[in-house]
């Protein structure tokens, strides 16, 4: 069964910095972080992607460029996101999605894979 779980959630103040770990059990071509606060639709936050030619390749939502910095270790399977300067605005569920033959990388409906998520809540 296939497997993703993320942890590092928790509790800041604004200004603050979190890590989120999402340890996988599938080796995927492409994992991500989505966010999602109640009532609204789930926001793609980071993409990354393997490549032949530079390893991994990162791409982020507006929102959280040059804050926020995704990483994966390939080898033990695990995606990253380290999160700076946060601000009330980033509170919301967040979760890792994993998958292989996507075309829209925010698009949380081309991912096959999902982990449970982890709470994260920036007070002002």
């Amino acid at each position: 069964q296939v497997q993703l779980v993320e942890s590092g959630g928790g509790s800041v103040q604004a200004g603050g910095s979190l890590r989120l770990s999402c340890a996988a059990s599938i080796h995927t071509y492409i994992m991500a972080w989505f966010r999602q606060t109640p009532g609204q639709e789930r926001e793609g936050v980071a993409v990354v992607r393997r490549s032949n030619r530079h390893g991994v390749l990162a791409y982020y939502a507006d929102s959280v460029k040059g804050r926020f910095t995704a990483s994966r270790d390939i080898d033990q399977d695990t995606l990253y996101l380290q999160m700076t300067s946060l601000n009330p605005e980033d509170t919301a569920m967040y979760y890792c999605a994993a998958g292989d033959e996507i075309s829209r990388y925010f698009d949380p409906d081309e991912y096959t894979y999902w982990g449970q998520g982890t709470q994260v809540t920036v007070s002002s």
